[in-house]
């Protein structure tokens, strides 16, 4: 179950690569019809697209504003993935149809822009939907604990689950982790699961001692079996399970607060659970 293009070490989301073939498509077909009305359009589908890309980016923090709050520059970290793209599109097709108010060519150009790019995405969209594969399983796979316990993920079905796969060499891992613990503590209705991949008991001991993080349910997978089993390659990695420990959705790469928060409110509804209100960060 990859979500991800894997080329070597590098892995790239799915949902990337749609919204980059969006722009492109959406791009290719403004300029060509730019081209045949002789106008140049670059300048103002550039700024569409920067408009549209903090607008999205925009849009996300206000609606998850309350973690952002807590910690400002956060709002600057784009590796955590918080984008509306709708707000994104609608955005560049209004700042588009203003800069082109006065130029009837120049308006067919950025108006078909934004609404070939907001079809392709929606069209991807349905297409994952009609297209996803039967709910992946969690794992019935037995870890070892840090206190040498052995840990059947099996155990954590009844309630959601929060799988993340993660190493202490890997940076993105490192930043997450603090949001990671933090949710974990405010949400005690859900499985916090932390599967260290192919590390030795010590190295992951000492790294937690070092970096004063307090976790629950710290596992060791030396061989990264959960990985193989899930397909996922890349780190890290966190995956987000029903009460029936059935796979609702994935993130490759970093979460902040706000992104992690937008996938437990999603397998709370999954599983048939009231939302909660959105915990705020320390």
């Amino acid at each position: 179950m990859n979500q991800a293009l894997q080329i070597g070490p590098l892995s790239l989301p799915f949902g990337l690569l749609l919204t980059l073939v969006a722009i492109g498509l959406g791009g290719f077909f403004a300029h060509r019809v730019a081209r045949a009305a002789g106008i140049d359009a670059e300048p103002s589908l550039t700024q569409m697209l920067i408009v549209g890309v903090l607008a999205a980016r925009l849009g996300f923090v206000l609606r998850w504003h309350e973690q952002y709050l807590e910690l400002p520059t956060s709002i600057f970290n784009i590796r955590d993935g918080g984008w509306e793209p709708a707000v994104g599109v609608v955005a560049a097709l209004l700042f588009g149809l203003l800069k082109a108010r006065r130029n009837a060519d120049l308006r067919k150009a950025v108006v078909i822009a934004p609404v070939i790019a907001g079809a392709v995405l929606l069209l991807g969209g349905i297409a994952a939907v009609l297209l996803k594969p039967p709910p992946v399983p969690l794992p019935a796979l037995t870890l070892q604990a840090m206190d040498g316990r052995a840990v059947s993920l099996a155990d954590f079905v009844g309630k959601p689950t929060v799988v993340n796969l993660w190493a202490s060499w890997c940076p993105p891992c490192r930043r997450e982790m603090p949001a990671m613990q933090h949710s974990q503590a405010a949400n005690p209705d859900v499985n916090f699961v932390f599967v260290n991949q192919g590390e030795e008991p010590w190295v992951v001991a000492e790294y937690l001692k070092r970096q004063g993080l307090i976790l629950g349910n710290v596992l060791l997978d030396p061989q990264g079996s959960v990985g193989v089993a899930l397909g996922q390659g890349a780190l890290p990695t966190t995956l987000f399970f029903d009460v029936e420990g059935r796979l609702v959705s994935a993130r490759l790469g970093e979460l902040s607060s706000a992104t992690l928060n937008q996938h437990l409110v999603a397998i709370r509804v999954v599983s048939g659970e009231k939302p909660k209100p959105a915990p705020t960060s320390p």
